[in-house]
């Protein structure tokens, strides 16, 4: 089938009230109830959690479980001179999509022998989402997962899609530097945490891993000091990891430790990190793959197809698949003229390349069943 005028109506419905209505991450619970509304009039059985915001939609019984993700968290940014809740990473157009799979799907579940699951998930930007998510087992029992996202104009041209998003990892260190304050006219009695951050920038600069997989290391943030006479000896930095693979992103952290620790020795302070934050690079299934671009195919035409490509970017999205090795996963990557860029404060992109996304993430799912059942059934596209 293809999306009728009133479904395509109301997934800009949806997009225009999710895109006005951001809530920055593990704060999405009006998100959460508004999704949670939508599913339960579609008819699908809905959980949400106490302690969490996201919600699991499911329709359907038994085997296979088939799959779709959404990430609802906005930035925190400065928009028109106001800081403010931000879809600026397209996350309004992720959950509008797969609530259009949802209506579509809901119409082909009596031709389909198993289940349809939908995972709403929060936090994405903070890295915390996932995981979140894979502690309460929401696809312990998956065997398929897809996901979408947006590219940008550079990765992927408007009307083309990739079947995959190869990203990077990614991680955020926080550090903590606690020494002693001194009077500006008596630097002797202190240590200045400035200088000790500005060690640690400069050693990072000489931190070297294989040149060949893509990597970057940089301080983004340092708040220190109080007033103009007093050395601070305390401050709070974050550092901004990336690699194009995990066993780097490993090989960086531990460089990243003994960095920081010959620094901290260097100047008789005590520096703390927390690594916790951050996302793997993807772990991506050559079936799932196999089978996205067989839909994209469908729906776009084999000359609007791209290949699977690298993004130096990350998302938490595969962490299900670290943490549940039997998923056969991927997230479609759909072009939509998204520009200047992911992460502005004035992002756009063409609304209605969302359709396109409905209609592959649709009959993705419906190539998963028809591969696993041996059934054929009808693309959504039909």
């Amino acid at each position: 089938m293809e999306i009728s005028d009133s479904i395509q109506s109301k997934v800009m419905s949806l997009f225009n009230y999710l895109h006005t209505h951001a809530e920055i991450s593990m704060k999405e619970i009006a998100t959460t109830a508004f999704i949670k509304e939508q599913l339960d009039e579609l008819g699908y059985r809905t959980k949400t959690f106490d302690d969490c915001p996201g919600v699991i939609g499911e329709i359907g019984s038994g085997k296979p479980v088939v799959a779709l993700r959404a990430d609802m968290d906005a930035l925190w940014q400065e928009v028109n001179g106001k800081l403010q809740a931000n879809h600026s990473c397209g996350h309004d157009a992720h959950m509008s999509m797969v609530l259009g799979a949802a209506m579509l799907l809901k119409e082909k579940i009596g031709q389909l022998n198993g289940t349809i699951r939908l995972v709403f998930q929060p936090a994405e930007e903070i890295g915390k989402g996932a995981l979140e998510l894979s502690k309460r087992r929401v696809l312990d029992d998956a065997d398929y997962f897809f996901g979408v996202h947006l590219r940008p104009i550079e990765e992927t041209k408007d009307g083309r899609a990739r079947p995959a998003i190869l990203h990077g990892a990614c991680a955020t260190i926080r550090g903590v530097i606690d020494g002693e304050d001194a009077h500006g006219a008596r630097p002797h009695l202190g240590t200045n945490a400035i200088e000790v951050a500005s060690s640690i920038v400069n050693e990072l600069g000489h931190l070297h891993v294989n040149p060949m997989i893509p990597s970057s290391v940089k301080m983004t943030t340092l708040h220190a000091g109080s007033a103009t006479n007093i050395i601070p000896g305390h401050a709070e930095f974050n550092l901004d990891v990336r690699a194009q693979s995990n066993e780097v992103m490993a090989k960086l952290k531990e460089k990243i430790q003994q960095v920081v620790k010959g620094v901290a020795e260097s100047y008789g302070v005590n520096i703390t990190l927390d690594a916790s934050h951050g996302s793997p690079a993807a772990v991506s299934d050559p079936e799932a793959i196999d089978i996205m671009g067989e839909a994209i195919k469908d729906v776009l035409g084999e000359d609007h197809f791209d290949p699977a490509g690298l993004s130096s970017g990350g998302d938490d999205f595969h962490q299900y698949a670290i943490r549940t090795p039997k998923l056969k996963s991927t997230m479609l990557g759909l072009g939509c003229d998204l520009k200047p860029g992911l992460h502005h404060p004035y992002m756009t992109f063409n609304h209605d390349a969302m359709f396109d996304g409905v209609l592959i993430l649709s009959t993705a799912v419906l190539k998963t069943f028809e591969k696993v059942n041996g059934l054929t059934v009808a693309s959504a596209k039909e």
